[in-house]
C-alpha cells in the first residue's frame, strides 16, 4: 500500500481491520460452498415449495424453524396441507394429487409425538381398504397406546370421529374383550343417548400443538386478538404499510431467540401471529431490563419503532411484555402452563454468526 502512495499509519489501520475480520470470516471456499446450497434450496423453494416443506418436514429435527413455522409458511406460498390420518397418512410427509398450483402435503405419522414408525408400518400394510371403524385399526395390530395417541392427534376425522369422540371410543375398545367383535363398531357408536362435549376450536388448537407441534385448524394468536386490539397492538402484516419511524406495538408467539457471539449483546427475536411475522432488535440495554420478560414469555410485546431498509423489516424495541397469561384460557382440560408451552418454541440460540444467517436466508 505504501508502494502505490498510502500513508504507513492508514496501511496499518486497514491492515488491522482485515486481520479482525480473518479470525472470524468464512473462508472463500466455505462461502462459495454455502452460497451454492442457499441458491439451490431458495430455488426449490420458490418453485416448489410444496416438495421443499415436505423435505425440510421429512429430515426433523434440524434446522432453525419448527414444523408449525414450516407449515405455515408453505400455506402462506399457495400449498394445502392436510392432516395426519389413518386412512390416508403413512410414516412419511407425502405429496398428493394437485391442489391448485401445487401438490397438496399430507402430514405423516413422524409428526405424532409418541408413535412408532414399525407399529404404523403394520397400520398401512393393513389398509388393503379404508378402515371404518376404530376396531378395524385395532385389529390390523396397533395398540392401544398408539391409538390413544392416534385419537389424541385427532386423526380419526376420515370416519367421522374428532379427537374427543375418537378418545371415547378407544376408552369403550379397552374395556371390552380384543377380538370378540373383529371388524366390528365399538358399542359406544351406538349410545346415541350419550352427547359428548364439543372442544372449543381454541382448545383443538392447543391440542394440536401438544401432539403434533403444529396446527392446520387455526392460529394461536388469532384467539387473542380480541385483547391484543384493546392494548392497540399492529398485527405483523401491516407493518409493510407504516413508515420508517413510526412507534407501535408487536406481539406474538416467540420462535426464535438469538443472540450471536459477535452481536456485542444485540438479541434478535423473531415474533408469529396469525397474519405473519415479525423480526425485532432488542438492544443489550433493552435486554438487561427486560430480561425476565423475554426469557420467560411464550407471547411476547413489544413497544419500539420501526426500522425499513428497503424489504427489510425490524422493529427496534424498547419496552418488552409477557401477555403468555392470555393463552392460559385456552384449553379447559390441560393446566394452564402445559397449554402455554405448548404452544412456542422459544428457547435462546447463542450459535455462530453462521447459525444466524442461515435463519435470516430461510426467510
Amino acid at each position: 500500500m505504501m508502494k502505490k502512495g498510502y500513508k504507513e499509519e492508514f496501511a496499518r489501520r486497514v491492515f488491522q481491520q482485515l486481520k479482525g475480520f480473518g479470525s472470524y470470516g468464512f473462508p472463500e471456499s466455505h462461502a462459495a460452498s454455502f452460497a451454492l446450497l442457499v441458491y439451490v434450496s431458495s430455488w426449490i423453494k420458490c418453485y416448489y415449495p410444496d416438495a421443499f416443506a415436505v423435505a425440510l418436514l421429512n429430515s426433523m429435527p434440524m434446522g432453525f424453524y419448527q414444523p408449525a413455522q414450516i407449515v405455515i409458511d408453505a400455506r402462506n406460498h399457495g400449498v394445502e396441507v392436510r392432516p395426519v390420518d389413518i386412512n390416508h397418512s403413512v410414516w412419511d410427509n407425502t405429496l398428493e394429487e394437485k391442489a391448485g398450483a401445487y401438490r397438496a402435503v399430507r402430514l405423516g405419522f413422524r409428526q405424532v409425538k409418541g408413535l412408532q414408525s414399525e407399529e404404523m408400518q403394520r397400520l398401512v400394510s393393513a389398509r388393503y381398504h379404508a378402515f371404518p371403524y376404530i376396531h378395524s385399526v385395532l385389529d390390523a395390530g396397533v395398540s392401544m397406546a398408539a391409538l390413544e395417541k392416534l385419537a389424541d392427534a385427532d386423526a380419526f376425522r376420515s370416519i367421522g370421529l374428532d379427537r374427543r369422540q375418537a378418545l371415547w371410543e378407544v376408552s369403550a375398545l379397552s374395556d371390552s374383550p380384543i377380538g370378540m367383535f373383529k371388524g366390528q363398531p365399538s358399542e359406544s357408536r351406538s349410545e346415541t343417548q350419550l352427547v359428548l362435549p364439543f372442544l372449543t376450536d381454541a382448545a383443538h388448537v392447543v391440542e394440536d400443538y401438544a401432539t403434533t407441534g403444529l396446527s392446520l385448524k387455526a392460529h394461536p394468536v388469532s384467539f387473542v386478538r380480541p385483547q391484543l386490539d384493546s392494548l392497540h397492538v399492529t398485527p405483523t402484516e401491516a407493518l409493510g404499510k407504516m413508515k420508517n419511524g413510526d412507534k407501535i406495538k408487536v406481539a406474538g408467539l416467540i420462535t426464535v431467540r438469538q443472540r450471536p457471539g459477535t452481536a456485542k449483546g444485540i438479541m434478535f427475536i423473531t415474533i408469529e401471529d396469525e397474519s405473519g411475522f415479525a423480526n425485532l432488535v432488542v438492544w443489550e440495554k433493552v435486554f438487561e431490563t427486560h430480561r425476565k420478560e423475554i426469557i420467560q414469555a411464550r407471547l411476547l410485546m413489544v413497544e419500539g419503532k420501526l426500522q425499513i431498509e428497503g424489504e427489510v423489516i425490524h422493529v427496534i424495541a424498547n419496552r418488552c411484555f409477557n401477555l403468555s397469561s392470555l393463552l392460559k384460557g385456552m384449553a379447559a382440560n390441560i393446566d394452564a402452563e402445559s397449554a402455554v408451552s405448548t404452544l412456542s418454541r422459544s428457547d435462546e440460540k447463542n450459535g455462530t454468526e453462521e447459525v444466524f444467517y442461515k435463519g435470516r436466508n430461510f426467510r
